[in-house]
């Protein structure tokens, strides 16, 4: 069965990574339920979980943004990789989960978690200097994007508290093939996979936007949060 693992809520920090003076990356479990409701629009530093919010306004927060995932199976197999470990929330993920394959999770795939809240995968996280210099390991971000395992950003469609040990239950998945880890790779390394991010439409407007700009040929950089 899939279950929430732990629940982290970040703890402000100084970020000397980036222009922002401070960062929520450093996500801890807590105890307890946790409220979760929908954030708004991008640029508030608003996020999903009560307690939590970002701070680089620009690239983060927001409804595509409320919640970040990552699967426990995923940090155990980092952990081995560089032998150190690795606690819930060190990826700055709010729910850590175990059972559940995020990155093979589909775009617009729903979760009912627990008894009330229920979320939309929305997209992959792509990962930005301040995750680098929080993991410090050298050559990370190119490391961590050539796995391409990246967990998933959720919008919360519906309101309710969340705990450790609530169940996960995927409710609803799409017809396309889009994964979050496909969703991933187009949008880093491989953008030859850039049209298959067409079918679908759960993405944030904005990333398709940049899609079609740069399957049109007018924007060629890599996209940031």
């Amino acid at each position: 069965m899939a279950v929430v693992q732990s629940v982290n809520v970040g703890v402000p920090r100084e970020n000397p990574w980036k222009t922002v003076p401070l960062t929520g990356i450093d996500k801890r479990p807590v105890g307890g339920p946790v409220a979760v409701t929908a954030p708004g629009p991008k640029g508030t530093g608003a996020v999903g979980l009560a307690g939590d919010r970002a701070y680089d306004v620009a690239h983060h927060g927001g409804a595509d943004q409320a919640v970040y995932a990552y699967a426990r199976e995923e940090l155990d197999a980092w952990a081995a990789r560089l032998g150190r470990p690795l606690a819930g929330g060190v990826f700055g993920e709010n729910l850590t989960t175990r059972g559940l394959d995020v990155d093979g999770a589909l775009i617009g795939e729903r979760w009912r978690v627990g008894p009330d809240l229920l979320l939309e995968v929305s997209c992959p996280r792509i990962p930005c200097d301040t995750f680098r210099g929080w993991i410090a390991e050298r050559g990370w971000l190119a490391t961590f994007t050539e796995v391409a395992r990246p967990g998933a950003y959720l919008r919360v469609l519906e309101p309710g508290e969340i705990r450790a040990g609530d169940p996960v239950v995927v409710t609803d998945r799409p017809a396309h093939d889009v994964t979050v880890s496909l969703a991933f790779r187009a949008l880093t390394r491989e953008p030859a996979l850039l049209p298959r991010l067409l079918a679908a439409d759960a993405l944030p407007a904005e990333d398709l936007a940049r899609v079609r700009r740069r399957l049109a040929g007018v924007d060629q950089a890599r996209p940031a949060r």
